[in-house]
């Protein structure tokens, strides 16, 4: 089949990120190369998959080492200005409370680190990933994880099985 024959495919950038809780409150990280706070985590790289994409963030940009990483959520999320977008949320048991104020961010990627509580997320980070986290860290609360999103938002049908 040539390359003119074949279907078109979605050929969607992919990252991963942990979601690091603190009660109900989430670790926010603020990058130095962006407006808005962010989770720890980044691209998956190419032959990567993205649990070991997301170990491998947690290690360069919070100098922490995971052994257990738990999927929470998957997002399609298209985006306008950079293409469609497949966004992996693990969980990591073992980061859970981990003291923000004493964290060391080695490849000097970020600057800070604090917890935020859901209320508050839409004060420190854009709406589409406000809305991600407030969806996943409410499943994680509910034990109804792992979940599908699109653009931060659960589906009518997985919706309707959880209530």
């Amino acid at each position: 089949m040539s390359a003119e024959s074949r279907p078109p495919m979605a050929t969607p950038r992919i990252a991963a990120g942990v979601v690091v809780l603190s009660g109900e409150s989430i670790l926010m990280v603020r990058p130095t190369y962006k407006e808005y706070w962010d989770i720890p985590g980044g691209y998956v790289e190419p032959g990567e998959s993205p649990k070991n994409a997301c170990a491998r963030e947690v290690q360069e940009e919070i100098g922490l080492s995971v052994d257990e990483l738990l999927l929470a959520a998957v997002d399609w999320a298209p985006n306008d200005k950079e293409g469609d977008k497949l966004l992996f949320l693990f969980i990591s048991p073992e980061l859970n409370g981990i003291d923000a104020a004493n964290l060391k961010f080695p490849d000097q990627e970020l600057s800070e680190a604090r917890y935020v509580s859901l209320a508050e997320l839409h004060n420190f980070t854009i709406p589409r990933l406000a809305k991600r986290l407030a969806a996943t860290v409410e499943a994680l609360i509910s034990s109804e994880v792992p979940i599908y999103l699109e653009n931060g938002i659960r589906t009518e049908t997985q919706q309707r099985r959880t209530t």
